[in-house]
């Protein structure tokens, strides 16, 4: 992992390149081979760990260049997770290592992109490769699957 202040860099470059509206970033979560505690060993999405160096399946993330704002969306691990993996590092801990100070549970992040269509901002979001992220988009933003690609969307 670099320093924070690689990656606080990296986001701010991003930022200064797109006009307005939410850059949405999805992090790829654990894959079950033939049931979910089965799971083939876990990859971050690329693009995700360049601005958010974080390692861990189950979290988005959110770049709102509007009103200037970062936010990981996640969920601590619980019990049965420390027993199975031993102790981790808290999603606050693994955000302050990359200079994001806002945190929240994922379950907020439909709420907060909801609001966002309701005001008619533009959501960026890189074409999807994974069939799991056209479903959580599709979930997220309401785009049909076979729509997502025609879409004006974030192109790194």
């Amino acid at each position: 992992m670099f320093s924070k202040e690689t990656y606080i860099n990296r986001r701010t470059v991003l930022k200064s390149s797109i006009e307005s509206g939410i850059l949405l970033f999805l992090g790829n979560d654990d894959t079950g081979m033939n049931y979910l505690d089965n799971t083939y060993h876990f990859r971050q999405d690329s693009t995700f760990l360049y601005y958010f160096a974080s390692d861990y399946a189950g979290l988005d993330a959110i770049i709102d260049i509007d009103n200037n704002e970062e936010i990981i969306f996640g969920d601590e691990l619980t019990i049965d997770h420390i027993v199975w993996m031993g102790s981790q590092p808290t999603i606050r801990e693994k955000s302050d290592a990359v200079g994001i100070s806002t945190i929240k549970p994922k379950n907020k992040l439909i709420t907060y992109l909801e609001e966002a269509i309701a005001k008619g901002r533009k959501i960026h979001f890189l074409p999807p490769y994974r069939a799991d992220h056209r479903i959580k988009l599709s979930d997220l933003l309401n785009i049909p699957p076979f729509k997502q690609d025609s879409l004006q969307s974030l192109e790194l």
